[in-house]
């Protein structure tokens, strides 16, 4: 190691050294509950809101979604079922 690298390594040794050294900044009060509301309320007013027809459509292909994979999952566990009753030769159907 030359002396020009031990230079730099004492530099920032120094430089992390007056970081850890720092005071640490001011917590804030807390927000009072009328504060916080409205501030709710002016961050609500940015909220792009979907239309009816849009909530309309997004609300049926979550219904038809889920409509969907309960059946395939009910599907799979009634024919997992009665594989399972066979192969232990407890069918009784």
């Amino acid at each position: 190691m030359n002396r020009q690298t031990k230079r730099m390594m004492e530099r920032d040794r120094r430089r992390e050294a007056a970081v850890r050294r720092q005071p640490l900044p001011e917590r804030k009060g807390r927000t009072g509950p009328r504060q916080f509301l409205r501030e709710v309320r002016q961050e609500l007013k940015k909220v792009a809101w979907p239309s009816r027809r849009e909530l309309l459509s997004y609300t049926l292909v979550v219904l038809m979604t889920v409509v969907i994979l309960t059946s395939f999952v009910f599907g799979l566990d009634f024919l997992i079922s009665r594989g399972v009753l066979v192969v232990f030769g407890a069918d009784t159907g």
